[in-house]
């Protein structure tokens, strides 16, 4: 068994938590904002995240070896449960967690992988906060089909200028329709495996010790939301408007991808999920299920 007795007791960490494509990035980007320091060396921009990931490459790599070390896609998309944190990488993690504690006061991290490894950190940083960015299983499972499926496009959209007229107009629509049914129900038990992880974690935790939130609730009142990080948790922050980080572009709405699920006990069981997330949302009787 891993010795996980090796404990730092945080006055002021930050754990952002959250699926793949939830708007994590956007709520980081506003942290940082504020003054938050959210890691020395932070992943780049990408297909999707044009203003960059705002991922600390520390925990980013160390979370890509442990998928590898499992035989698991490095991108975190799996519905894998149990993966094992090999010792090496379990030794990485105190390291960069202590070198952390020693720079800074106050201090963060995102990387939606986390997620898969909450119990692991929930052992090593008792004394965590956890911002949680919560995102119905629509609007993430349809951001994912499209940006994954922009490679496919790129691919045609290179060729000549007939070639392209042939894919624009008649190849194209049939082939979207066929990657939403090759992808969807995967991406729809990934939605429902980590958000699982994060109702378990939520499910342990003091209610002063989290905060559930989305983008939505943010750019509707992201005072709230400071006040809170700044007046109940303590963090030393300046305000910076959510809204000069927010752009609407980039938040597309939902698809309907029901029709592409064909196990529909997925769907309720999604569904069921998301309601039961939104009960830990404060000031919120119920989350709204359709945003972008």
């Amino acid at each position: 068994m891993i010795n996980t007795t090796v404990k730092f007791t945080p006055r002021q960490t930050l754990i952002i938590a959250g699926m793949h494509r939830s708007g994590t990035s956007l709520i980081t980007n506003w942290l940082s904002r504020c003054g938050l320091q959210i890691g020395e060396r932070l992943c780049g921009s990408g297909t999707g995240n044009v203003d960059g990931h705002f991922e600390d490459l520390e925990f980013l790599k160390l979370h890509e070896e442990i998928l590898d070390r499992n035989s698991l896609e490095v991108s975190g998309l799996t519905d894998t449960r149990d993966i094992e944190v090999p010792l090496y990488q379990l030794e990485k993690m105190k390291a960069v967690i202590g070198i952390k504690q020693q720079l800074y006061e106050q201090w963060a991290w995102k990387d939606p992988r986390t997620c898969l490894f909450l119990d692991t950190y929930a052992k090593l940083l008792p004394g965590a906060r956890y911002l949680v960015v919560l995102r119905n299983y629509q609007s993430v499972v349809s951001s994912l089909l499209r940006r994954d499926f922009v490679s496919v496009d790129q691919k045609y959209m290179a060729r000549n200028y007939i070639q392209r007229q042939v894919w624009t107009h008649f190849r194209r629509p049939r082939r979207l329709k066929a990657f939403y049914h090759d992808h969807a129900e995967s991406y729809l038990k990934v939605w429902i495996n980590y958000n699982e992880a994060i109702l378990n974690m939520l499910k342990k935790l003091q209610p002063d010790d989290y905060l559930v939130i989305n983008y939505s609730q943010l750019l509707e009142n992201d005072s709230e939301v400071f006040s809170f990080l700044t007046g109940k948790w303590k963090f030393a922050l300046n305000y910076f408007d959510f809204k000069d980080v927010y752009k609407q572009e980039l938040m597309n709405k939902a698809d309907d991808i029901s029709e592409f699920v064909t196990d529909k006990t997925l769907l309720i069981k999604a569904t069921y999920l998301l309601k039961r997330l939104g009960s830990y949302m404060r000031g919120s009787e119920s989350f709204p299920g359709r945003e972008g």
